[in-house]
């Protein structure tokens, strides 16, 4: 009898930048947008299935589009309601995650930016495959 296996690999198609500081995350949103010049908007909080008993871990979720380059931002919260977003990395406070495509000179320049807002202690590029809980991320 033939076996064949199946490998399955996720496809990471953003980049994720972790931000720590200890301002609440309407407050660095709004630092964010003023730093930037984005315009983050709340959505609904992200939802994800703790495994405990169907419970649901909430997320702080927002959202900012480049519409001349189709690029998404997104900005969520790593605290939830039950635990973290990313456990491995308890460090970070938030995430800002871009979807779609972002040129280099771009993504150094919001890095720079983010590290010059006094709030922020740190703001660091993360390689999502190095992550454990990166499906996580997958929404």
């Amino acid at each position: 009898m033939n076996r064949k296996i199946l490998k399955f690999e996720i496809d990471l198609d953003f980049v994720l930048i972790a931000i720590t500081t200890s301002l609440k995350d309407y407050r660095i949103c709004y630092h964010i947008n003023k730093c930037l010049n984005f315009n983050f908007t709340r959505v609904d909080d992200l939802k994800l299935d703790s495994g405990n008993y169907g419970n649901e871990m909430l997320f702080s979720f927002y959202n900012y589009s480049w519409e001349n380059t189709e690029t998404d931002f997104y900005f969520i919260g790593n605290k939830g309601t039950e635990g973290y977003l990313v456990p491995e990395m308890r460090e970070a406070d938030y995430f800002l995650m871009i979807k779609n495509y972002i040129d280099d000179e771009d993504l150094e320049n919001i890095i720079s930016c983010l590290n010059k807002i006094p709030e922020i202690v740190a703001a660091v590029k993360i390689d999502p495959k190095k992550i454990k809980s990166r499906e996580n991320l997958l929404f």
